[in-house]
C-alpha cells in the first residue's frame, strides 16, 4: 500500500469524520461495522466492499478491539501513520472523556436516589454481558468441540479464578483447537491488502518487547504507574473477540489487586454501554477511578493508550501478512479454539463478579430479564436499555 503525503487539511478531515463517528456510533462494535461501512464504502468510497471485508476479518481474527483497529486501519490506508493516529484519537475521544466525567462525579452520588442510579447500572451490566454471552456462544460455539471447549473455560475461569484462570483457559482453548477443530475455507481476496511493510517488523518487535518487558518491571518494583501500564497492555493483548470480552480481564487486572472496588467496576461497565464509541474506554473510567483529581486524568489517559496499543502494533505488523496467514488450516484452528475459550471466560464473569454484585432480591432478577429480552428479542440499543432500567431502578428505590 502506497503511504500518501499526509497535509495538515487532510488529517484535519480524517479528525472530524471520526469524531462524529465517536459521538454518534452507539451499539457496540458491530453496529460500528455498519457506521463505517456506510462512512467508507457507500458514501465517500474510499474502500470497496471486498477491501472492507478482509478489513473486518483480520481485525476480529487478532487481539484488540475490532472496530477500533478497523478505523485505525482506514486511516493507514487514508493518511499513513499519522492519518492511523488521528483516526484512533478523535473515534476514541468522545467517550473516553464521557467516562471520565462520570468517574470524576461517581463519588458524589449518595443517598438514595444515588444508590439506585448506580444500582439501575449494575442491572444493565447483567442485561448486556448476558446477551452478549448469549449471542457469541451462538456464532463461536456451533459445535460439541467448541462447546466444550466453552465449558472447560468456564470452570477454568471460575475455579482457577484472576488472571490464572483466564490465561489457562485461553492456552486450553488455542490447544484444543488447534487439536480438534476443522478449519473453514477461506476464499482469496480479489483485491488484497498490500500495505507498506516500513513498520511491520519495528511494531511487532516493540508489541513483544512490551509484553515481556512491563511485567518484568512491575514486579521488580517498578512503581505504580509501571504496574497500571502492564496490566491494562496485557489485557489488551489478550483480548481475542473485543468488546465485551474485555469486561473478565480488566476485572482481574484492576479489581484483584485493590485498585477498584467490584461495585465501583461493575457500575461503571453499566455506565459504558450507555455511550457511543469503543467499549475499550472503560479503561478510561478505570484509571480515573483509581485516583482523584489531576491524577486520575493521568491515569484514565495511560489506561486507555495502554489496552489500545498492542491491538493497533500488532495490526500495523500483521498487515502484510494477511494474504498468507487466512489461508492457514493452523492458524484457523487456533482462533476458534481460542474464540470458543473466551465463550467460557465471560459466562463465568456473568456470574462473578456481574450476577454476584447486582441481583440482591427477586425484582432485580425481573428487571434484568427484562433487558437481556430487550436486548435479545426486540433488538433495543444499549443505550435505550441503560435509560430504561436506570429509570425503574430509581422510580423503585424512591417507591421502597
Amino acid at each position: 500500500m502506497h503511504t500518501p503525503k499526509v497535509s495538515s487539511a487532510h488529517l484535519g478531515k480524517l479528525f472530524r469524520i471520526f469524531l462524529w463517528l465517536g459521538i454518534t456510533s452507539f451499539g457496540g462494535p458491530v453496529a460500528h461495522l455498519g457506521y463505517f461501512r456506510e462512512a467508507f464504502v457507500v458514501r465517500r468510497r474510499w474502500l470497496g466492499e471486498s477491501d472492507f471485508a478482509d478489513l473486518v476479518a483480520l481485525c476480529q481474527f487478532l487481539p484488540g478491539p475490532a472496530s477500533s483497529q478497523v478505523g485505525f486501519a482506514i486511516g493507514l490506508r487514508r493518511g499513513g501513520l499519522p492519518g492511523a493516529l488521528v483516526a484512533w484519537c478523535a473515534f476514541t475521544l468522545p467517550s473516553a472523556v464521557a467516562l471520565v466525567l462520570f468517574a470524576a462525579g461517581a463519588s458524589t452520588l449518595g443517598g438514595e436516589l444515588g444508590q439506585a442510579l448506580l444500582h439501575g447500572l449494575k442491572l444493565v451490566a447483567v442485561a448486556v454481558v448476558a446477551h452478549a454471552v448469549w449471542g457469541m456462544a451462538g456464532k463461536l460455539c456451533p459445535d460439541l468441540i467448541r462447546a466444550a471447549i466453552a465449558l472447560i473455560a468456564l470452570c477454568l475461569a471460575l475455579l482457577l479464578g484472576g488472571a490464572a484462570g483466564q490465561l489457562g483457559a485461553i492456552l486450553m482453548g488455542a490447544g484444543i483447537g488447534l487439536w480438534r477443530c476443522r478449519p473453514v475455507p477461506m476464499l482469496a481476496s480479489a483485491h488484497p491488502l498490500i500495505p507498506s511493510r516500513r513498520w511491520n517488523l519495528p511494531a511487532l518487535i516493540v508489541f513483544l518487547v512490551l509484553l515481556l518487558l512491563l511485567p518484568l518491571m512491575a514486579a521488580s518494583g517498578g512503581g505504580a504507574v509501571i504496574a497500571v501500564m502492564a496490566a491494562f497492555y496485557r489485557v489488551g493483548a489478550l483480548v481475542f473477540g473485543g468488546g465485551h470480552v474485555v469486561l473478565p480481564l480488566l476485572e482481574a487486572a484492576v479489581v484483584e489487586p485493590g485498585w477498584v472496588t467490584q461495585s465501583v467496576f461493575v457500575t461503571g461497565y453499566g455506565m459504558a454501554q450507555a455511550v457511543p464509541g469503543p467499549l475499550f474506554t472503560f479503561a478510561a473510567y478505570l484509571g480515573a477511578a483509581m485516583a482523584p483529581g489531576t491524577h486520575g486524568w493521568l491515569l484514565a489517559a495511560l489506561a486507555t493508550v495502554m489496552i489500545f496499543l498492542p491491538g493497533m502494533l500488532l495490526l500495523i505488523g500483521v498487515l502484510p501478512y494477511w494474504e498468507r496467514l487466512r489461508a492457514s488450516a493452523s492458524a484457523q484452528r487456533l482462533i476458534q479454539g481460542t474464540n470458543a475459550a473466551v465463550v467460557g471466560i465471560l459466562a463465568a464473569a456473568l456470574y462473578d463478579p456481574i450476577w454476584q454484585s447486582a441481583i440482591v432480591a427477586p425484582l432485580d432478577i425481573v428487571l434484568a430479564a427484562l433487558g437481556f429480552g430487550l436486548l435479545t428479542r426486540w433488538h433495543w440499543p444499549a443505550w435505550r436499555v441503560v435509560v430504561l432500567l436506570v429509570a425503574a431502578a430509581v422510580g423503585i428505590g424512591l417507591v421502597g
